[in-house]
């Protein structure tokens, strides 16, 4: 179970005192109990741990974007590292090609009339794609497809 490779990542940070991969396992330990505590959840499992490792690392790769146009480089980096830590709780990420694979799949799949059918798209490729795409790339392709 990931919530359980987490915390044995955890332990091993502290008895090597690796500060940088202590703190950001913390970051995400806290998370994933905010998010079972909020949504009222008995047990934590590996779907939940996707889900919020995922928004982890989209949000800190939004910030990365912010703190590179202001210049801030530094904390950029601090980041990406961070990023680096917490995929490692992720599935593998597919590639383009892959990703657009699996579009043409649910393409066949729901046979869109147009962009109206975005939304039915959309939930299946979240079904299938959960955890292991960049849906800002995903959401490209379907449009680039549905304009065609």
């Amino acid at each position: 179970m990931l919530y359980d490779k987490i915390n044995k990542t955890m332990l091993e940070a502290m008895k090597s005192k690796d500060k940088d991969t202590l703190s950001t396992i913390r970051l995400l330990k806290s998370a994933i109990d905010l998010y079972r505590i909020n949504n009222k959840l008995d047990e934590i499992t590996d779907e939940v741990v996707i889900e919020v490792a995922s928004k982890q690392v989209k949000q800190h790769r939004e910030s990365i974007e912010e703190f590179r146009k202001a210049g801030r480089d530094d904390l950029a980096d601090n980041l990406e590292r961070e990023i680096k830590i917490i995929s490692e709780f992720l599935p593998e990420q597919l590639t383009k090609e892959e990703i657009e694979e699996e579009i043409d799949k649910i393409f066949a799949l729901v046979k869109p009339e147009g962009k109206k059918d975005m939304g039915k798209i959309m939930k299946e490729a979240n079904t299938r794609l959960k955890g292991k795409a960049d849906f800002k790339l995903v959401s490209i392709i379907v449009n680039t497809k549905l304009d065609m």
